[in-house]
């Protein structure tokens, strides 16, 4: 059996910043607050997963990579972390950075409830959700073939995290919702082509 834990990257804002709708083409940092909470990944592993990771993945924006660092930081057996771009964040079209009244305004509260609670993506959002959905169960598949015996570390952004479910065959619990806080990380656990959703939505 293989581990996966998947991870959403922490705040890319703080208390009082203008919040708007970060996606694949606005590559913040990480907020002071979204470094604290990478730093409390990053303790909260060392207990989870004890003897490390196998292997680690990250989408190529920079928030990922900074919460994926902090989780790997200080162990001596860290696997080099690897860059996939299907786990970069939704292209949000129109709506890219644009405050959240905005979004909804030009898309309407519906279309973001749909969005929310069944990943349908509304007009303009340039995603193909059958191409995410392929790209999270050939990843699967590659990790159940490689038998590892220590967990895999994935991090990535709620728009991508979300598709990852509906490669999951077994539920051991059901998500209260298919959106990943910040911070926050779901486990999987592949055997053969099985894949068993123990947790969702953990935050330490």
């Amino acid at each position: 059996m293989t581990d996966l834990y998947i991870v959403r990257h922490g705040n890319t804002f703080d208390k009082g910043d203008t919040v708007t709708r970060v996606g694949a083409r606005t590559d913040l940092p990480l907020s002071q607050s979204g470094l604290e909470q990478a730093a409390q990944l990053s303790e909260d592993f060392q207990h989870v997963a004890p003897d490390g990771f196998a292997r680690a993945y990250c989408s190529p924006l920079l928030r990922t990579r900074q919460t994926a660092d902090a989780i790997l930081a200080g162990r001596d057996d860290a696997p080099d972390l690897e860059t996939l771009e299907f786990l970069r964040e939704v292209d949000y079209g129109p709506d890219e950075n644009q405050p959240e009244e905005t979004v909804i305004a030009r898309i309407g509260a519906d279309a973001l409830q749909a969005w929310d609670e069944a990943a349908i993506p509304p007009p303009g959002w340039d995603l193909d959700p059958e191409k995410l959905r392929a790209a999270w169960r050939d990843l699967f598949v590659q990790l159940a073939a490689a038998d590892l015996s220590r967990p895999v570390l994935i991090v990535t952004s709620n728009g991508i995290a979300r598709f990852a479910l509906d490669a999951v065959t077994a539920f051991n619990v059901q998500p209260d919702s298919i959106k990943l806080k910040t911070g926050a990380y779901g486990r999987l656990s592949l055997v053969g082509p099985r894949i068993t959703l123990e947790s969702w939505n953990v935050r330490p």
